[in-house]
């Protein structure tokens, strides 16, 4: 099955505050339970290096705002930071780094606790997506 298509959009990217980014999202899927958020840099020393990783947002929700509380019973998975939430960019200096900032429309809520890692949640999803959107970022120090 192949997965429909999700837009993504931020009005901003911004260095400073260690804060996410404002974000919205159209085209969800009328069969979506749920909606899920991962913040992933590929650039990253060694291994993609996970910034965010957020699920069981409701599905009628179509964005988030800049620093935005995770809304309703949604639950947010560990970083590679090592903490849950959202974490910003902080690349080596003189390295452009990508942020890819995916959302999942699924046809479940996950069962996955808080502090749940990308790599289970992303078994947890399979052959529960219904729609992904994407945007990248790109920051450089």
């Amino acid at each position: 099955m192949v997965a429909a298509s999700i837009g993504v959009s931020s009005q901003a990217f911004s260095s400073g505050a260690d804060v996410s980014p404002p974000l919205s999202w159209t085209g969800v899927p009328g069969g979506a339970h749920s909606l899920a958020l991962t913040v992933i840099d590929p650039d990253g020393p060694g291994k993609p290096f996970v910034h965010w990783v957020i699920f069981n947002l409701p599905p009628a929700s179509s964005d988030l705002s800049e620093g935005a509380a995770p809304p309703g019973d949604s639950v947010q998975g560990r970083n590679d930071f090592g903490s849950n939430g959202y974490r910003g960019p902080c690349p080596p200096p003189g390295s452009r780094h990508h942020y890819h900032f995916h959302v999942y429309a699924l046809d479940t809520m996950t069962s996955l606790p808080e502090g749940s890692s990308n790599s289970s949640f992303q078994d947890a999803i399979k052959g529960h997506v219904l729609a992904t959107g994407e945007i990248v970022g790109t920051f450089k120090r």
